[in-house]
């Protein structure tokens, strides 16, 4: 490990998140990175690596050892964001990964039944969680959705669509924001429900996307879609603040997520430039191609500083909700813009190579953009923190 490949900020890591690192980026390097290319041109991954990712640790990170997780704190969370970037491959991460921001409402919300019904299956790898939260009519305004569950005795009667899920095509839990009380307006009337993926009446159609290929990404269809009352996740009615506080776990998670991914351009874009000749010297010892990568090196830093800082104040519960809500907003947007950055000056560096599939770079270059749009586009992350802090 080099001096640019160590994150600048020890103080916020304690040797057992180093020990971490070091066991989770042999893994990745073992498990994922010799098959990213294969898995991105098959549109998929084997599903058994949500048991190998079980059997690290991984899924279960931050949930209650009595559903067989590993209580932690946030900063295992960015560690594991930057290592399983490393690969450059956000597809497979984020398919990998969605029962991250699929089961925290059920955690946090659920019944004792349901949790204990649904959450030890997808921590151990055999069942896989989404969320279904953006419509057709509407990304980011979840307060203007239209999938309606109306109570029929012991069960909601679904009726609507989703669009952009991932894991969408074979996840067996489906957390989905729904209007329950379809007279009310705005936030008002919105809950959560989970929705097993075997539902009769859900249908699921594939998308074809400029990215994230490896990962399935679908668009649901729910027509009088049977779901049990016990599956009410939270109160009726009051879902709306619970998809809220899951969008600024989301964020964080996304913005550390885009800083490694921005790490591994700049490592492919050193490398090349190391061993690349062109007019008998190699590229790095020319002052322009320096200046590139010290360009992308001071970025990746303030990114990843804002990120840590951020996640300190956090994790010891400090700072304002409002400031902190947007601090989330505002290391969103710069963390994905610094992952643009260096996603195209590392493929200029990389010339014709970088134009070529299978570079990192390349995959990476195609993929910033639904960084920098899901989860909350930058125009929305700016306008919510004004509104946060009262601009």
């Amino acid at each position: 490990m080099s001096l640019l490949d160590t994150p600048p900020a020890p103080h916020y890591f304690k040797p057992e998140h180093e020990q971490f690192r070091a066991m989770l980026r042999d893994w990745v390097a073992r498990e994922i990175a010799p098959f990213v290319n294969d898995w991105d041109e098959a549109e998929t991954f084997p599903r058994e690596l949500y048991r190998k990712a079980s059997e690290i640790g991984l899924l279960g990170m931050g949930y209650p050892e009595e559903y067989g997780g590993t209580p932690i704190d946030i900063f295992y969370r960015l560690v594991a964001a930057e290592e399983l970037a490393r690969p450059g491959c956000g597809g497979v991460n984020a398919s990998l990964n969605s029962h991250t921001i699929g089961l925290p409402p059920v955690l946090a919300h659920g019944s004792a039944e349901l949790k204990a019904r649904t959450i030890p299956p997808v921590l151990r790898g055999d069942k896989i969680a989404a969320l279904a939260v953006t419509e057709p009519s509407g990304g980011s305004d979840v307060a203007a959705l239209k999938t309606t569950a109306i109570r029929d005795a012991d069960h909601y009667v679904v009726n609507g669509e989703k669009v952009f899920i991932t894991s969408g095509m074979r996840a067996d839990f489906i957390t989905v924001a729904v209007r329950t009380d379809p007279a009310s307006k705005g936030p008002n009337g919105i809950s959560a429900l989970l929705i097993p993926g075997d539902t009769p009446g859900l249908t699921r159609t594939p998308l074809k996307k400029m990215g994230w290929w490896a990962s399935d990404t679908a668009h649901l269809r729910f027509d009088h879609c049977r779901v049990p009352v016990a599956n009410l996740i939270g109160e009726e009615h009051r879902g709306f603040r619970i998809f809220m506080a899951n969008f600024n776990s989301e964020r964080l998670s996304m913005a550390a997520g885009a800083i490694g991914q921005a790490q591994a351009c700049f490592d492919e874009a050193l490398d090349w430039a190391r061993q690349r000749v062109t007019f008998g010297q190699p590229l790095s010892e020319r002052q322009v191609i320096r200046h590139k990568l010290m360009d992308m090196v001071r970025k990746i830093d303030v990114a990843r500083c804002l990120v840590y800082d951020l996640s300190s104040a956090l994790q010891h519960d400090r700072g304002d909700p409002n400031q902190l809500v947007a601090r989330i907003c505002m290391a969103k947007v710069e963390a994905t813009q610094c992952m643009q950055f260096c996603a195209d000056t590392a493929v200029q560096i990389l010339g014709g190579m970088g134009f070529m599939r299978g570079t990192r770079s390349e995959r990476i270059y195609r993929e910033v953009k639904v960084m920098m749009i899901g989860g909350g586009s930058e125009e929305i992350m700016k306008d919510l923190a004004a509104r946060q802090l009262g601009i």
